[in-house]
């Protein structure tokens, strides 16, 4: 497992637990073609060390304080080949098996591990599945997203889901406005919308998606299209079909 002209092989090892990183440095000693970038205890950590280090392999803990594991996918992006290590349940398992992303389920055995560090060979050049797609495909049913985690530059921002006043379609991004802040994410409105619960969040136009609490009031448009006046004072769209989900909602929550 060696890069060009017989160069080491990164690798950044990141877990919560000193034991666990331990453990997986022991188990990699035996390998002299892979180098030891980087140890991080956190994600915080983690972000700061592919960034600097440029790994070409990482084991990612996924339950972590601050941020989680799918958190640190969505911030260093997809291009890095990496194996999960976690002691997610089966639900979550299955995911990864459909993604064909490798993973190791705590405890593991050292067999295990290199069936999965030969896998993480096989893979290498490809990208992983894109974090929110993946994350949405992990998590158990009518469970949703209960914070935001933006990067700008070399800043993170995690937000709270309830401080979401609305989201824009921009091309492949985001626009995520919050408390009068405007942060852009590379991510889809669609994936957006499923990862957002439907109680609190309603999609009231192709390009927008805006959560339920701050509506004001509703005006009419034009002919066939409406604005909703939110709390902040935004003015947003609204398409036929987005008025009857957002009065089907508000009806709901009135009822």
């Amino acid at each position: 497992m060696t890069g060009q002209a017989g160069k080491k092989l990164g690798v950044v090892i990141v877990d919560d637990e000193e034991l666990a990183r331990r453990a997986l440095a022991e188990l990699l000693a035996p390998h002299p073609e892979i180098e030891i970038l980087a140890e991080c205890a956190n994600g915080f950590e983690a972000v700061k060390a592919v960034a600097e280090r440029k790994p070409d392999l990482l084991f990612l803990d996924i339950q972590m304080p601050k941020l989680d594991g799918f958190e640190v996918l969505e911030l260093i992006g997809p291009d890095i080949p990496v194996i999960f290590v976690t002691a997610y349940d089966q639900y979550a398992m299955r995911a990864f098996d459909v993604h064909a992303v490798d993973y190791l389920l705590k405890p593991f055995s050292a067999a295990r591990f290199e069936a999965a560090l030969e896998r993480a060979r096989n893979s290498l050049g490809h990208k992983v599945p894109a974090p929110q797609e993946l994350a949405a495909s992990a998590r158990p049913p009518a469970h949703f997203l209960e914070r935001m985690v933006v990067r700008d530059g070399t800043q993170v921002h995690i937000f709270p889901i309830v401080k979401l006043d609305f989201a824009e379609a921009q091309d492949d991004y985001v626009a995520l406005h919050s408390g009068g802040k405007k942060h852009l994410k590379q991510q889809t409105i669609s994936s957006l919308e499923a990862s957002l619960d439907p109680s609190r969040f309603v999609r009231i136009h192709r390009s927008y998606i805006v959560n339920v609490e701050r509506v004001a009031k509703i005006e009419p448009y034009t002919k066939d299209s409406r604005l909703v006046i939110l709390t902040t004072g935004a003015q947003l769209p609204v398409s036929r079909a987005g008025y009857a989900r957002l009065k089907a909602l508000l009806d709901q929550k009135a009822g």
